[in-house]
C-alpha cells in the first residue's frame, strides 16, 4: 500500500478524527489520509472506558482561571453543538445536571467568590449558585446523611454533557469518509517519518505515504515522533494514569469536588455513566506510570525514548516530585491500587460526594482508565501548563492532554488554518459552514448569541486534569 496525499494525519483518536472531519468537510483539500496503528478507530484514550466522559466547559472546574475557562468554553460549545446537531437520539451523548460542591465554610466562601467576584457567573449564564434544598432536589444522595450543621453550596448548570468520545470519534470519521479524496487506514503503524523537499515520506507497516503536510495526533507518542525529527528537545512527559471506582445508581448527573491547589490533576468527582445511568463512576485517581499506554509493557521503552535518560530530565522530575503538596498526593494515589487497602483509603473521597456510601458499595473499575501525558519543561524543570502543541516545517505535533477531547473541534479549526498555510494558500476553509454545523447548534439562553471566534485561536490550550475528559 502506498499513496500521495496533500495531508496525512497520524492518529485515529478524537484529536486526529476531528481534524479529518474538519479538513475533509469544510475545506477543498484534494486528498487526505488518516493512519491509525490500532485495528479500530478510538481504541485507546478516546474509548469510553478510558476517560470520565466529561465535556469540560470550565464552569465547574475550579482549577481553571477565568481566561482559561473562556478558551475551553468555546471549544466545548463547538463539540456540544456538533452532538446536538448530529446525535439527536443521544446515542453518543446525554445531557444531565452538573455541579461543583462546596462543603464547609471555607469551600462555600471560595465558590461564592468564584461565582460573584471572579466573574464565572457572568461568563456562564446558565450557572447558578444553589443551596442545600435545591441540591437535594437535583441530587438527593449528596444531601442524605450529611451533617445538617455543615454549610453546603454548589455551582450548578444543566450543561452536564456526558460524552462517549469513542463513538464521537467514529462519527467524525464516518462523515469525513463521505467526502471524495479521503482514505482511512487502520492497523497501520508508523515506523518512520522523513522530511523531503516538498513534504514528508511516512513509512508504515502497510507501505509508504508521501504528503505535503503532516499532523501527528498520536497522544503521548506525538512527542516521541517529534523528538525523532528534532523538535521538542526541551520537553519530556510525566505520564499519569487515571483510574476509577464504580458504585450503583447514586447520582443523576455529575458532581465535582473543589480542586486541590497547585495540582494539575482532576479533583475526584462522581458521574452517571453515559450508556448506563444505573452505574456511578468515581474518580479519577492519578498514578504516575513509566509507560505511554495503560497496560502495554511495550510502551515502557517508548517512555524511556521520550524521557531521554539525561540529567535535565532527572532533575526536572526531582524538582516536580519534591513539591510538598504534589509528592504526598502522588504517594497517596499509589495506595488506591492496593487490594483491600485501596478502597478503604479512597472511600472518604466518595463520601464527600455521597455521605451514605459504605465500603461494600464501591469497587475498582477493572479495565477502566487511560494515560494522560503531562508535559515537563526541562529548561524550567517544571510542569509546562501552557504548551500542548509543537509546530514545525509543514508538520504539527499534538500531544493533547485533557481537555483535548472537549476542545477537539476548536483545536481542529486552529490546525486546519495552519495546514492551509503549509499548503501555501491552494485551498480554502469554509468557516461559516463549520460553525453552522457545530457551535451554532449549541443551545443558549434567550438573548444570548453565539460568541465570536477567539482572535487568539492559534494559541495552544493548556493541559489540565489527568485522566479526565
Amino acid at each position: 500500500m502506498s499513496g500521495k496525499y496533500d495531508l496525512v494525519i497520524v492518529g485515529g483518536g478524537i484529536s486526529g478524527a476531528s481534524l479529518l472531519y474538519t479538513t475533509a468537510t469544510f475545506t477543498d483539500i484534494d486528498s487526505i489520509a488518516l493512519i491509525e496503528k490500532e485495528d479500530e478507530i478510538a481504541a485507546i484514550n478516546s474509548d469510553h472506558t478510558n476517560n470520565s466522559q466529561t465535556l469540560h466547559f470550565g464552569d465547574i472546574e475550579t482549577n481553571y482561571t477565568l481566561e482559561k475557562a473562556r478558551d475551553v468554553k468555546e471549544g466545548a460549545e463547538m463539540l456540544a453543538g456538533y452532538l446536538e446537531n448530529h446525535d439527536p437520539d443521544r446515542e453518543m451523548h446525554d445531557k444531565r445536571s452538573k455541579m461543583v460542591l462546596g462543603v464547609g465554610n471555607e469551600e462555600v466562601a471560595e465558590l461564592e467568590r468564584r461565582y460573584e467576584g471572579e466573574g464565572f457567573g457572568d461568563l456562564f449564564p446558565k450557572l447558578r449558585s444553589i443551596g442545600r434544598e435545591e441540591i437535594a432536589d437535583l441530587e438527593p444522595k449528596v444531601v442524605e446523611d450529611r451533617d445538617p450543621d455543615k454549610e453546603l453550596r454548589a455551582l450548578q448548570t444543566p450543561d452536564g454533557y456526558v460524552v462517549d468520545y469513542g463513538a464521537t470519534t467514529q462519527s467524525f470519521v464516518e462523515l469525513a469518509r463521505e467526502e471524495a479524496g479521503v482514505d482511512v487506514y487502520t492497523g497501520t503503524k508508523v515506523e518512520d517519518i522523513t522530511p523531503t523537499l516538498d513534504g514528508y515520506t511516512i513509512e508504515t507497516t502497510d507501505g509508504r505515504f508521501d504528503c505535503d503536510a503532516t499532523v501527528v495526533a498520536a497522544g503521548s507518542h506525538s512527542l516521541q515522533i517529534a523528538k525523532e525529527l528534532g523538535y521538542g528537545e526541551n520537553k519530556v512527559l510525566l505520564p499519569v494514569a487515571g483510574s476509577f471506582f464504580l458504585a450503583d445508581d447514586l447520582l443523576n448527573g455529575k458532581v465535582y469536588t473543589l480542586q486541590m491547589k497547585k495540582l494539575p490533576f482532576a479533583a475526584v468527582h462522581g458521574d452517571a455513566d453515559v450508556h448506563d445511568p444505573s452505574i456511578t463512576r468515581f474518580g479519577p485517581t492519578a498514578k504516575l506510570v513509566p509507560a505511554l499506554e495503560r497496560g502495554r509493557i511495550s510502551t515502557v521503552t517508548d517512555f524511556l525514548d521520550v524521557f531521554g535518560l539525561n540529567a535535565a530530565a532527572f532533575l526536572s522530575y526531582a524538582n516536580i516530585l519534591s513539591d510538598r503538596i504534589l509528592l504526598p498526593y502522588v504517594l497517596r494515589n499509589l495506595v488506591y491500587d492496593v487490594p483491600n487497602v485501596g478502597p478503604k483509603q479512597f472511600l472518604p473521597h466518595v463520601q464527600k460526594v455521597v455521605p451514605s456510601v459504605e465500603l461494600d458499595d464501591i469497587e475498582r473499575a477493572k479495565g477502566y482508565g487511560g494515560v494522560r501525558p503531562q508535559i515537563v519543561d526541562t529548561e524550567t524543570k517544571s510542569l509546562d501548563m501552557g504548551e500542548a502543541k509543537i509546530v514545525g516545517d509543514d508538520i504539527i505535533f499534538n500531544i493533547t492532554p485533557s481537555p483535548g477531547a472537549s476542545t477537539c473541534l476548536k483545536n481542529a479549526r486552529r490546525d486546519t488554518l495552519e495546514v492551509l498555510e503549509f499548503l501555501e494558500g491552494e485551498y480554502e476553509f469554509d468557516e461559516e459552514a463549520f460553525r453552522e454545523q457545530t457551535i451554532e447548534h449549541f443551545p443558549r439562553p434567550d438573548g444570548i448569541e453565539t460568541g465570536d471566534t477567539d482572535e487568539d485561536a492559534g494559541a495552544p490550550l493548556e493541559p489540565s486534569p489527568a485522566g479526565d475528559d
